[in-house]
């Protein structure tokens, strides 16, 4: 289920981890990393005893730092196409999952590493992040989506600066523009994304999936079609094994 040359993969508390790891300081989305991915995702969709996934570099020094420069030297337009497409089928993939994903952002989080990051569901930071979409320095732009993804997350203008000044964010600067979710100190992170990730969880899968793909699909769609598609995904909620139990156990406190 894993390739420890790029990455390893681990299941806790209905929690799948996937962890980063090239064997470098940097972990990078070359070809092989990219498929490694894909295959990890794919194990642990099929898996009934994964009720969330959480991809991180931890304990390393970067998250994920996009593409091997040195794989991109020689490409020509056809493979420059191949490769974001693959990107693009990852990306894909990951919002596509029925399972909640996480991205924990350990480190150095850089270029596709940030749109690697953008895939994911939730994000949450150590303090250590240093993030940046550093591609105008190299006379390039992303090829994995972030053109896409990021203004609608942080807004057009702020995207804008974020391309084309190629700075570098750390963690406060990330939050207060709603780049992450959460911000942890390093000495406490893995612990503190554990416990958020476990309560995620333990929640009924359905519901997790049907809130995944209604808000997901909300960017796109007007708000009159998206109500109809709430109701329909509501009502196929009832009666569902489990959710009464449910339902009864929270209200029982303040029913007396």
């Amino acid at each position: 289920m894993s390739d420890e040359q790029l990455l390893h993969t681990d299941v806790s508390q209905r929690v799948g981890y996937i962890f980063l790891d090239n064997g470098q300081r940097f972990n990078t989305l070359h070809t092989e990393c990219i498929h490694a991915l894909q295959f990890a995702l794919t194990a642990f969709e099929a898996d009934p005893l994964v009720g969330c996934v959480v991809l991180t570099g931890e304990p390393g020094e970067s998250f994920a730092v996009g593409a091997n420069i040195g794989e991109m030297l020689d490409f020509k337009p056809l493979d420059g196409w191949q490769f974001s497409s693959l990107g693009h089928s990852l990306f894909e993939q990951m919002e596509s999952s029925s399972k909640p994903i996480i991205g924990a952002l350990n480190g150095i989080t850089m270029g596709g590493g940030c749109d690697l990051a953008l895939a994911c569901d939730i994000r949450l930071a150590s303090d250590r992040l240093k993030i940046a979409h550093p591609g105008a320095k190299l006379g390039i732009i992303t090829g994995f989506c972030g053109t896409q993804k990021l203004p609608r997350l942080v807004g057009r203008n702020k995207a804008k600066e974020i391309f084309m000044t190629a700075q570098t964010y750390s963690a406060a600067e990330s939050l207060q523009m709603k780049l992450v979710e959460r911000v942890y100190p390093a000495a406490q992170f893995m612990p503190q994304v554990r416990e958020y990730a476990e309560q995620i969880a333990n929640q009924p899968p359905m519901a997790l999936q049907l809130a995944k793909k209604l808000l997901n699909a909300a960017e796109n769609v007007c708000v009159e079609n998206g109500q109809v598609m709430e109701l329909g995904a509501f009502a196929s909620l009832f009666p569902r094994s489990g959710n009464m139990e449910r339902i009864e156990e929270f209200f029982a406190p303040h029913t007396h």
